[in-house]
């Protein structure tokens, strides 16, 4: 049995994989919870993770997630879990919020009435979601973690709800919970629903004569990107520390979805991308965050955190990653 045995929810999704390969590099015993017996996505997990030990259970289902807890006996756990598009929590709210706010209750319950509560280190993973757009703490500055809060999504609304649930099983409990408060993270493992993601591989496709345009919301939402990749890393460092706190990651730098499309684009000799890109009103959502912008000067301070990819070289990854896959039969 490994030392260091790391639990993670949300294993199928980005920061999941990323997560999973790095405390696998680590020497870390890899246990993933993946939902439901006949999950479509458990045959392409174990094709590209062979190490990892999967566990059937359920965020709502906090029987199963106890279970889970006494099987992998964890030095870690990493709350990845959630319904996390933005978007479709506007379309599902309940559910966003029985999976993404008290699935996290679930979870830390589960902990407790395992007994781990002092034998595992627990991430939560909070969202710049939560902020809404609005700062009346730090006017023109990013948000740290003293900036107030203002939700503008089912789904912002439901992570604010996780958020505050693991401070307080930490301070009621005396439980080691980190919450890492990421700003918008992407990379060549984002689902295709994503913005970003959408993008690069409709860029892909329509390089190689496979697709006329793409269809997007607003273009004009500024938002802090940063690669999963770097994030997940900052994920371990704040379980690493000596004392459980809230971090903010973020690159201190915003780029709106127009400077996406212009450098993807570029990516594949494409000068001028509007003729390829419509708009659909089905895309807006009933409440749009203007502008995110974060500040990371807490944990590059007192983790030593530090983003690597910058913006160009994260749109550069991802397009010439959706080129390869596109053209691989």
């Amino acid at each position: 049995m490994s030392e260091n045995r790391a639990l993670i929810t949300g294993i199928t999704g980005q920061d999941g994989g990323h997560l999973a390969e790095l405390v696998h590099s680590k020497g870390y015993e890899v246990f993933g919870l993946l939902r439901g017996q006949r999950n479509a996505r458990r045959e392409a997990l174990e094709d590209e993770f062979p190490f990892i030990n999967i566990i059937e259970a359920d965020l709502t289902d906090q029987t199963s997630l106890i279970e889970a807890v006494l099987t992998s006996q964890p030095t870690e756990i990493y709350n990845l879990g959630a319904v996390s598009h933005v978007g479709y929590s506007f379309r599902n709210p309940q559910l966003t919020a029985d999976i993404t706010g008290k699935g996290v209750l679930n979870l830390l319950e589960a902990v407790r009435v395992a007994g781990y509560q002092e034998k595992a280190r627990f991430y939560q993973a909070s969202t710049s979601e939560m902020f809404g757009g609005l700062d009346y703490n730090r006017p023109g500055a990013g948000y740290n973690e003293e900036s107030l809060f203002h939700p503008r999504s089912p789904y912002g609304v439901a992570k604010l709800y996780a958020h505050w649930i693991a401070r307080n099983y930490r301070e009621s409990y005396g439980m080691f919970i980190s919450t890492g408060i990421l700003f918008n993270h992407e990379g060549e493992r984002r689902g295709l629903e994503f913005v970003t993601r959408k993008i690069t591989n409709a860029v892909a496709r329509i390089h190689l004569g496979m697709q006329e345009y793409v269809v997007l919301g607003d273009l004009w939402p500024k938002r802090d990107w940063g690669y999963a990749g770097d994030y997940v890393r900052g994920m371990w460092q704040m379980l690493q520390h000596d004392e459980p706190d809230d971090f903010v990651l973020a690159t201190g730098e915003t780029h709106s979805i127009e400077e996406f499309l212009e450098l993807a684009f570029a990516e594949v000799g494409i000068a001028d991308w509007r003729p390829y890109v419509h708009q659909d009103k089905q895309f807006m959502r009933p409440a749009e965050v203007d502008i995110l912008l974060g500040d990371p000067s807490k944990a590059e301070r007192v983790l030593g955190w530090k983003r690597e990819v910058d913006f160009r070289s994260l749109v550069s990854r991802m397009v010439q990653h959706d080129l390869a896959s596109v053209r691989r039969p």
